[in-house]
């Protein structure tokens, strides 16, 4: 029965698909890292970015995840549209490359002869065998990624043959030759139906290799081919200009539609070309030819090449037509409006990419409620209305930066399956919330130092050494936390605990010293609250650089990842040679400045 053959038929459609998909989204987790930078790189030359997107699309299998990099570079300011222009057409022709791999279903090889190994019933199995080996018998690096792709590899190939083995059922009663002879009486419904498979997989190269699979088992002439291929291009540009515009910017959204302005006039190019050649008879032996796999894949990227050689000089022409379909943005304000940019949501499928414009926005934050506790400080020994004003705005960026970059990660945590990705989302998490804290902690040290000047409030001498004093470990300590981030320093990450034990025992003998200036009539009950006050936001810092150094390492340590605190009991506990060793020498420096410091006073009492 037919029933059965349809199930065999989606069922191989199904393998086909997954096996590009596992293949297609291992090939970008394995290049996304450098993507952004190379595309990044591209100059105004539009041969080197037609280039560029067509090796890229080539090596990626996608000519949307391309052109949605290159859409979020665009929104991001890092490409200009016309630069994008050369990559889109250069993406187009590199997603042919997925049917010249196809065509290998028309080689025949002799039994013995070496040409067998290229054929697709031993190319499958063979990927497969070397896929699994790579991730169950290896553990370098790389090992699962590449053999993930080994195994889409496979499991493509498999799903093409269990494809073409259940076309051949259809087409020994008939079926499929009354289909294409069908499309071919009536082009529209070729090229519609082409049009409507390419939106509904949301890949060309899947909806050109469904055709290539069919071409096995049916006769297929030139005059279908060509309305079904020309079909396929509006129906993947159309996608992919959905997927660009998706909470994006206006110029994003332009990149997605200079992809469907290119795409409808390549079809119009193509139809016009095929139609002028067919009836002054230049085609007439090939318009009724039946077409093999290589064909296809030869028709499709001779349709692509010719396209983008004619279309090419059309840039500018293309690039306005995009700019009036698609209207401009609302101006975005704000310090750091340009920043925010990079979190755009066309990032999300590869994650790699979007990463880093998390890290770009993470790194302004933390460097910005660093500046914070510096003028909080500074305003709190030597009172400045305007450093105070800056305070406070700087502080309402750092909330809005941590809203805009928690919303991001949550949005991109579906994304996410790479180990690797999924230790850098629990780290980004996790310090979202840590950089946001520390600027509260500069705010309201801020507010403590308002509060001398309004009440007129003066510390005494020993109280501001003192302050002084753990300024100096709190900007050492912060020095430590920003390497750690910004630098994936570990080694850095590993000198903060020590210092925040030495800045721990230090506010609590600064608590004592208070109280005995509170005993001897030397600080009064309100400077001492707001003395005790600082105090408590500056053991705050430096628990939160803790966070921030635990995090770092965590997110290269399995085991401190899932036993934080059995890590940090151990060291407090003595069991650490180097956290001793460097908690001995914090501790020895800065009590040794304490004392310092208590000396002078009574000398000076004296």
């Amino acid at each position: 029965m037919y029933i059965f053959s349809a199930i065999s038929l989606l069922g191989g459609l199904a393998m086909f698909l997954y096996g590009m998909r596992l293949m297609g989204n291992n090939l970008k987790e394995s290049s996304s890292g450098t993507l952004k930078i190379v595309i990044g790189k591209i100059t105004d030359n539009p041969l080197k970015a037609f280039f560029l997107g067509m090796i890229i699309t080539a090596i990626i299998q996608s000519s949307t995840a391309t052109i949605v990099i290159t859409s979020g570079l665009v929104a991001a300011g890092v490409l200009s549209l016309d630069q994008s222009f050369g990559i889109i057409i250069g993406a187009n022709v590199g997603t042919t490359v997925t049917g010249q791999i196809i065509r290998l279903l028309d080689l025949n090889a002799e039994s013995g002869s070496f040409l067998q190994f290229f054929q697709p019933s031993t190319l499958a199995p063979l990927a497969l065998i070397i896929g699994i080996v790579l991730i169950m018998g290896f553990k370098f690096k790389r090992a699962d990624n590449i053999g993930s792709i080994a195994v889409g590899f496979g499991i493509l190939f498999t799903g093409l043959m269990n494809m073409t083995s259940a076309v051949t059922a259809f087409s020994e009663s008939g079926m499929v030759d009354r289909l294409f002879e069908n499309m071919g009486n009536n082009p529209v419904i070729g090229y519609l139906t082409g049009a409507a498979i390419a939106f509904v997989l949301q890949s060309s190269s899947a909806t050109i290799g469904m055709l290539q699979a069919f071409s096995q088992a049916g006769n297929i002439p030139f005059k279908v081919v060509y309305v079904v291929i020309v079909g396929v291009y509006l129906g993947d540009c159309v996608t992919t200009g959905i997927v660009c515009s998706i909470g994006a910017k206006a110029d994003s959204k332009r990149v997605g539609m200079i992809n469907i302005l290119y795409n409808i006039a390549k079809t119009i190019l193509v139809l016009l070309t095929v139609t002028i050649l067919y009836h002054t008879g230049v085609i007439d032996g090939l318009w009724n030819k039946m077409m093999r796999s290589g064909d296809i894949a030869n028709a499709n990227s001779i349709f692509n090449l010719a396209c983008a050689i004619v279309l090419l000089p059309t840039s500018r022409l293309i690039r306005n037509l995009a700019n009036k379909i698609v209207r401009e943005d609302p101006v975005a304000s704000g310090k750091y409006a340009d920043k925010v940019t990079a979190l755009n949501p066309v990032f999300f499928r590869t994650p790699a990419i979007a990463f880093g414009g998390c890290y770009d926005v993470l790194t302004v934050m933390l460097d910005a409620a660093r500046e914070n506790i510096r003028k909080a400080y500074s305003a709190i020994s030597s009172f400045d209305e305007d450093l105070i004003d800056e305070i406070h705005e700087e502080e309402e960026n750092i909330d809005y930066l941590t809203d805009r970059v928690d919303k991001y990660l949550v949005q991109l945590a579906p994304y996410v399956s790479e180990d690797l990705h999924l230790r850098i989302l629990k780290q980004y998490h996790k310090l979202v919330s840590e950089f946001e804290h520390l600027g509260d902690y500069a705010d309201k040290m801020a507010d403590a130092a308002t509060t001398l000047f309004d009440e007129r409030i003066v510390f005494s001498a020993n109280a501001l050494g003192e302050i002084e004093l753990t300024r100096e470990l709190v900007g050492r300590l912060l020095e430590y936390s920003g390497k750690a981030f910004e630098k994936r320093d570990v080694s850095a990450a590993y000198h903060i605990e020590p210092c925040v034990s030495v800045l721990q025992d230090l506010v609590s003998t600064l608590h004592d010293n208070h109280l005995v200036r509170l005993r001897e009539g030397q600080c009064t009950v309100r400077a001492g609250v707001i003395f005790s006050d600082i105090l408590a936001n500056v053991e705050r810092i430096g628990k939160t650089c803790s966070n921030i150094g635990i995090a770092t390492i965590a997110r290269v340590s399995s085991e401190v990842d899932n036993r934080r605190h059995s890590y940090t009991a151990s060291i407090h506990q003595g069991k650490n040679e180097a956290y001793n060793k460097e908690y001995e020498e914090v501790h020895g420096e800065f009590y040794e400045r304490l004392s310092a410091i208590d000396s002078g006073m009574e000398a000076e009492n004296a």
